[in-house]
Parts: structure tokens; C-alpha cells; sequence
């Protein structure tokens, strides 16, 4: 079944029979999408990144680890998104603006490189959450093969693994400013604070899917519901307490429900502390 959804894929790159540009976030869904395109188009395939300093450096490796498996021309355009005042003051529509700014990007460089498609990796599963980041790229004309196809993570993740992509496992992310409760500003040392966090939880526990939600002093961490029990660990637990103190957080939790996503996230937190 994975063959023949991805050979309608590359039949969707085929079909639209133009040069075009892939939005390669780093994460599983893109890359599929960007080797889709590849094995369609050929050179007239290229995958953008962009690292805008909400990317975590671990997303930006992965991204350009994909891009050499594919074998597709990869580029990284730059910029920083803390200079946009609507994403910084971060509000239930951060995503969007997030998407658009993106979006405005993605378009000048289909302008300068005279290409008229721009796709994403966004598959059928993401619309069941509340995504006012799709709606951004939706309203600039980029484009979702895998809407299109009807096809969901699951299947993503089996197209991913039978092409031998690195992704196939790799746990869903989302730009660090995610995990800071709306209605807080988006700064750059929160940013970096994070990182910092989610990559010693990753390192200390060995588990995959990390979240440290920075709730102003205090770090709330999440882990994927099947790693919980990794954590259980008194020697590692008060590691990780002293190692994130010392990046600035007064108080370290572990949430014992697990990951969630940002929705619910940001449902269940206060826009101004815990």
C-alpha cells in the first residue's frame, strides 16, 4: 500500500510538471514530500529550510541530513523572526504570523529562481488540530501534496522507512516558541533556555519525544507516554533538576500525563504564570 501512496506523489509532481520548491522543515512528512518531488522532477526540485532562530539546531542538522539523503539541492534562507512583533508578543495566532512571514520568504525565492510551485509537508492528520499556521500557507498559495492525497502520519512514516529515510521514526516537533505559554513574550534567551533543557532531558534520559514548557521560572517537563517510565530514575532525576537550575529555571516537573500537543498545551496553561 506505502509504494502505491507514494507513487501517487510523485504522480502529483508529475502531473503539476514544474519546477518547484519544497519547504524541507527536517521533519518526516517533508522530507517524504521532498523525495517525492525528487524522484519526479529531478533538479527541478529544490528543498528550502528556513532557520529563523525559533529551530532548534538539532532541527536544522536534521533537515540538511535529509536533504543529502534525497540528494536535492538544499538551501537555507535566513532571517529573524524575533523581529516581527506579532509573532513576539505570542497570541493564539503566533503560528500564523509565524506561516506567513515564512510564506513571504518562500515567495521571493520562488520569484528570484522563476518558479511558480511552492509545497509544505503537511498531511491529512494536521487538520484535526487547531493550525492557524496552515491556513497562512494555504491563503500564499503554497501547496500540501499529501492534503491532496488524503494521506496521514502513519502512512508518511511507512513511505519514510520503506525509502530508507533517517526520519522515519523521528518524533513530531514544533519551533521552540511552542513551548512558552501564549500571552508570554517570545524572547530569544527563552529560546535558547529551552534548547538547552530539552537537549540535556534528551541526553540524561535517552527518550525521544521531549517538551520543557517554560511556565516563567518554572520548567514542566513533557515526554512521549511510553518513555515516562525512563524518567523514573532518582540519580538522573536530580541531575537534570541541578542542570536546568542552572540554566535559570527555579523549579523543575515532571508531567506524569505526558506530551501534548501545543493546543492542548496552551489550553491548560495560563497566558501569565503557574
Amino acid at each position: 500500500m506505502e509504494d502505491k501512496l507514494f507513487q501517487g506523489i510523485i504522480s502529483w509532481f508529475h502531473d503539476k510538471n514544474q519546477k518547484t520548491i519544497v519547504a524541507l522543515s527536517g521533519g518526516v512528512d517533508s522530507a517524504v514530500v521532498a523525495l517525492a518531488a525528487k524522484k519526479a522532477l529531478d533538479k527541478y526540485a529544490v528543498a528550502i529550510t528556513a532557520d529563523y532562530n525559533t529551530l532548534s539546531v538539532g532541527e536544522l542538522n536534521s533537515a540538511k541530513k535529509v536533504a543529502k539523503e534525497i540528494n536535492i539541492e538544499h538551501k537555507i534562507i535566513t532571517y529573524n523572526e524575533l523581529d516581527n512583533a506579532e509573532f513576539v508578543k505570542n497570541d493564539s495566532l503566533r503560528c500564523y504570523h509565524c506561516r506567513s512571514e515564512l510564506a513571504s520568504y518562500l515567495l521571493r525565492e520562488a520569484k528570484n529562481e522563476n518558479v511558480e510551485l511552492i509545497v509544505d509537508g503537511t498531511n491529512i492528520d494536521d487538520l484535526k488540530d487547531y493550525r492557524p499556521g496552515i491556513k497562512a500557507l494555504k491563503e500564499n498559495g503554497i501547496k500540501s501534496p499529501l492534503v491532496e492525497l488524503g494521506i496521514g502520519k502513519n502512512n508518511v512514516r511507512s513511505i519514510a522507512k520503506s525509502n530508507n529515510l533517517s526520519v522515519f521514526d523521528k518524533p513530531s516537533n514544533s519551533c521552540l516558541a511552542s513551548r512558552i505559554p501564549h500571552g508570554l513574550p517570545v524572547t530569544f534567551e527563552k529560546l535558547k533556555r529551552i534548547e538547552a533543557a530539552e537537549s540535556l532531558v534528551r541526553s540524561i534520559f535517552n527518550v525521544k519525544q521531549v517538551r520543557v514548557r517554560d511556565h516563567q521560572g518554572l520548567a514542566r517537563i513533557e515526554v512521549g507516554k511510553e518513555e515516562i517510565e525512563e524518567m523514573f530514575d532518582t540519580i538522573k532525576l536530580s541531575t537534570i533538576d541541578s542542570k536546568l537550575k542552572n540554566l535559570g529555571f527555579k523549579h523543575i516537573a515532571l508531567d506524569l500525563s505526558g506530551y501534548k500537543s501545543r493546543e492542548n498545551f496552551n489550553t491548560l496553561s495560563s497566558n501569565k504564570s503557574i
